[in-house]
C-alpha cells in the first residue's frame, strides 16, 4: 500500500470526525474484521471490541453514557506504509455523574489495503 493511499484514508478519518460524519466511515474505510483496542475497559465490557457491530456497539454505549459538547481531531500523522496517529481533544460530560472533562487521546490506526484493520487508543 502505498503513503498515499494510507494518507487519504487517515485525511478521510479526520475530516469526517471533525465535520461529525464519522459514522458512515464504519461501512467505508472500516475492515470488517478491525479491531478496536481502548486503554482501559468499559465499565462492564472488554478493552477489545472485534469486528464493526462491535465497534459500533462501542460508539453506542459512549454516546448513551456522555453528552459531548465539542470534539476536535488533528492529523493524520504517518508512520511507515501501514499506520497513522490522530490526536483527538473532546469536551464531555459523563451523564451518571455530571462531571464535565476536556480530555485528549491519541489513536494509532493501522491500515491493510486501503482499510483501517486496528484502532488503538492512548488516553
Amino acid at each position: 500500500m502505498s503513503r498515499e493511499t494510507l494518507k487519504a484514508v487517515g485525511e478521510t478519518l479526520v475530516a469526517a470526525n471533525n465535520d461529525g460524519s464519522y459514522k458512515k466511515l464504519i461501512d467505508t474505510i472500516y475492515d470488517a474484521d478491525c479491531v478496536s483496542v481502548e486503554s482501559a475497559p468499559p465499565p462492564g465490557g472488554s478493552a477489545e471490541a472485534h469486528g464493526v457491530e462491535a465497534i459500533k456497539g462501542k460508539w453506542a454505549w459512549w454516546e448513551d453514557n456522555h453528552d459531548v459538547h465539542d470534539t476536535a481531531a488533528a492529523g493524520p500523522y504517518l508512520h511507515g506504509e501501514d499506520r497513522f496517529g490522530v490526536v483527538f481533544s473532546i469536551d464531555v460530560t459523563n451523564k451518571a455523574s455530571g462531571e464535565r472533562v476536556k480530555m485528549q487521546e491519541i489513536a494509532l490506526y493501522t491500515v491493510k489495503n486501503g482499510k483501517i484493520v486496528r484502532e488503538e487508543f492512548f488516553y
